[in-house]
């Protein structure tokens, strides 16, 4: 099936009829209110293109202009093309039309029904929902819009959700089979697209058998785990592959890390090999002292430029697989759903990483929820894979959406937001996978004429912040973006099936927000000793209740697995997994993340949520980039925000008065920064994760720090430099904060 087209394809049969009668002017709501913004050749028939039952250009036109004239719809020009988006009276007229067209009411109220028998709900008479805090709410509009938007595949949806649905843990089963599978019947359409580099499906399975089969002759077999140190290339997907044919485990080592952070990466678990890239080598040298290697390790190197010699003591890999078989191995027959093909490490945003298995079921899961339920991936769509592949966003998103569809990967050996659209043009991708900071570093790039010219029209994965969401799609001509919220270790997660604005969407999975105790770090209970659910609208601890051994893979470490549940929180036997997140309800099933428990602080007897003081301050147009954290006031309680920024401003220039007024009219007092502190650049991990704990640890002290900072006093007005003098103060307690 090609990539699906609005009009014929996913609009309601009620309405299509309105063609043959030459009627368009619900045809055209309907797609501009459902799907988003148009250009008019993406409506109507054009004159070298012409695609059964679109809209004449003609007759589109004078329905057009009525609208227009209406100010229901609105036309503009973007990159010479002529677009067409709804207006809020648009949408407020298609709703009175579907409640007076009998077959579409009839078709709202089932699709409704459909939902809340599967979500345990009811929504059918609740068209307003007003009771949550966050700025941005579901509303019954939106929710009605959502259902309509995949009501043209939910037959598809429901059946691979089934398939989803029926895996288990002891089956037989490995995403290798969807490798075979794809080798046969889409063998020469592209798997892989690397810088100039292109594989087929045929070819990329045969290697990857070739991998397979040298592993298993050098006595590496199931269970075994290998170390593997190397960047984005087609190699590191290769031999994740391997590892799903032979039921063996690739330990996915970060490539940023050195020193003391690599040896534990390196020595956390048990290996029997190393697989190490030429162009990692010299910092895996400088810690191979401290590995404590015997004999019996393997030291496997992988050449990439071939600027140097295989060096002493290491096997050259490619020589060494070149004249393998390339069948898969017999014993992937072996292989059952709990079993991990990889660990993948935490980001270590706190504390060294624990390691989280990444298991075929959890792999074979994520293939038919994003290719299937959520991307509606086609053979002809290409996602560009930027973020590294020992993050388990590239490969249970990235890598799974194409596999169960014959799909290609684009893949990038790091991400680059200068030469990222290139990338995305020259490999023809419809899609890419992406962390929150990805966004806002392409956001932050110089404005082009080149913005939209692309093919990308979706886009999915997490922490993509509301500030920017609307402006990132309409600057770059994003249709879709698929946000969700869930983890490595996690099964079961929350996705914005519906493509609604500024939200992680809804979970099929049963949890539960409860109350908690920033100070005490704990939740809150009753006098039954018994959690206590949160208020509707209010945000809690997201808890996810444990339906089995695939719900919470754990870490090879077992303390910290065990330190993840929560054994009869509500006083009915059940076991519950703490995820260590705060998510907030925001109506219609619909939820939005609000913070990391870590990240959140208490400040005047109230919660501070770090994201949400950051979306109000990287509003203000002379910020760049910011990272909020709480730190410790002498002589008070709780912590005082402070707020880490990047601006392309000058000093001299900046609007200190300008974001003072945003913040005060968009935030509590209590939850307005105490301290600005002026940064060139922000330390991340290598998945783009903001290191919060050297900046927290750091804190206002100007004795340690050369950057500027600024102080908002008690009872002032305004910020002022942290001068030697008012830090002193402080420390006496002279200002009452």
């Amino acid at each position: 099936m090609p990539i699906a087209n609005t009009i014929p394809d996913k609009i309601p049969k009620p309405l299509l009829r309105e063609l043959v009668k030459k009627k368009y002017d619900n045809i055209i709501l309907f797609a501009l209110a459902v799907f988003g913004p148009h250009k008019m050749k993406e409506l109507v028939n054009g004159p070298t293109i012409p695609i059964e039952n679109r809209m004449d250009e003609k007759i589109f036109h004078k329905w057009a202009s009525e609208l227009k004239n209406s100010h229901l719809i609105e036309e503009y020009n973007l990159d010479n093309e002529i677009y067409y988006k709804i207006t809020a009276e648009g949408e407020d007229e298609l709703m009175k039309r579907i409640e007076n067209k009998s077959l579409l009411r009839h078709l709202r109220d089932s699709l409704i029904s459909t939902f809340d028998e599967i979500l345990g709900g009811s929504t059918k008479n609740n068209t307003s929902y007003s009771k949550t805090l966050s700025r941005y709410t579901m509303s019954y509009k939106d929710f009605v819009f959502g259902l309509f938007s995949i009501n043209w595949r939910l037959p598809e949806m429901f059946e691979v959700g089934d398939k989803a649905g029926e895996l288990s843990p002891d089956k037989n089963m490995s995403f290798g089979d969807f490798l075979d599978y794809n080798a046969i019947h889409y063998r020469d359409r592209p798997a892989l697209l690397y810088e100039d580099v292109k594989y087929t499906y045929k070819e990329l399975n045969e290697w990857i058998n070739r991998y397979a089969n040298y592993y298993l002759s050098i006595d590496i077999k199931k269970g075994d785990v290998i170390n593997v140190f190397l960047e984005n290339r087609p190699e590191l997907m290769i031999i994740i592959g391997a590892m799903s044919k032979i039921g063996a485990i690739a330990s996915l080592i970060n490539t940023k890390q050195k020193a003391a952070s690599l040896i534990h990466s390196l020595t956390i678990n048990k290996v029997k090999a190393y697989v190490i890239g030429e162009e990692l080598y010299n910092n895996f040298q400088n810690v191979i002292a401290e590995l404590k290697l015997t004999k019996d390790d393997k030291l496997l190197f992988l050449t990439d430029n071939g600027e140097m010699k295989v060096p002493q003591g290491f096997i050259n890999l490619k020589e060494k697989i070149k004249d393998q078989p390339t069948s898969t191995p017999s014993v992937i027959k072996e292989i059952i759903g709990m079993d991990p093909y990889a660990y993948v490490f935490t980001s270590g945003t706190t504390g060294l990483p624990k390691a989280a298995p990444m298991r075929h079921i959890h792999m074979m899961s994520s293939i038919y929820a994003w290719s299937g339920m959520v991307l509606n991936m086609q053979p002809e769509d290409v996602i560009y894979i930027t973020l590294p592949f020992f993050h388990s966003n590239a490969i249970h998103i990235g890598w799974a959406s194409v596999l169960r569809s014959g799909s290609a990967v684009a893949l990038a050996r790091k991400f680059s937001a200068s030469n990222f659209w290139n990338d995305v043009r020259k490999h023809k991708a419809t899609c890419f996978n992406y962390i929150g900071e990805v966004c806002r570093y392409l956001l932050n790039q110089p404005p082009s004429s080149e913005d939209r010219n692309h093919s990308v029209y979706k886009i999915c994965g997490n922490g993509l912040r509301p500030e920017i969401w609307k402006e990132f799609k309409e600057r770059f001509g994003i249709r879709n973006v698929y946000e969700h919220f869930g983890a490595t270790e996690i099964r079961g997660m929350f996705c914005n099936y519906f493509n609604r604005d500024c939200t992680i969407g809804f979970n099929f999975d049963p949890y539960a927000l409860v109350k908690y105790d920033i100070d005490a770090d704990a939740p809150l209970r009753d006098e039954n000793g018994f959690f206590q659910r949160v208020e509707e609208g209010e945000a809690g601890l997201l808890l996810m209740k444990i339906k089995g051994p695939t719900t919470f893979a754990g870490y090879t470490d077992k303390k910290a697995s065990k330190k993840k549940i929560f054994k009869n929180p509500f006083g009915n036997g059940e076991s519950w997994l703490n995820t260590g997140d705060m998510i907030r309800n925001i109506g219609y099933y619909h939820a939005q993340f609000v913070d990391r428990l870590g990240d959140t602080f208490r400040w005047k007897g109230e919660n501070v949520s770090t994201s949400e003081v950051e979306d109000v301050i990287s509003s203000f147009k002379q910020v760049e980039h910011t990272s909020v954290y709480g730190v410790e006031i002498p002589g008070t309680n709780g912590r005082a925000g402070m707020a880490s920024i990047i601006t392309s401003e000058t000093f001299e220039n900046f609007d200190f008065d300008g974001l003072l007024s945003v913040l005060k009219t968009n935030l509590p007092q209590y939850a307005i920064p105490k301290f600005l502190r002026f940064l060139c650049e922000l330390s991340t991990t290598s998945t783009f994760k903001i290191q919060k704990s050297k900046m927290k640890k750091e804190s206002f002290n100007i004795e340690k720090i050369d950057d500027l900072i600024y102080i908002l006093l008690p009872d002032s007005k305004e910020y002022v430099p942290l001068s030697e003098i008012i830090y002193e103060n402080i420390g006496k307690g002279v200002y009452r904060f």
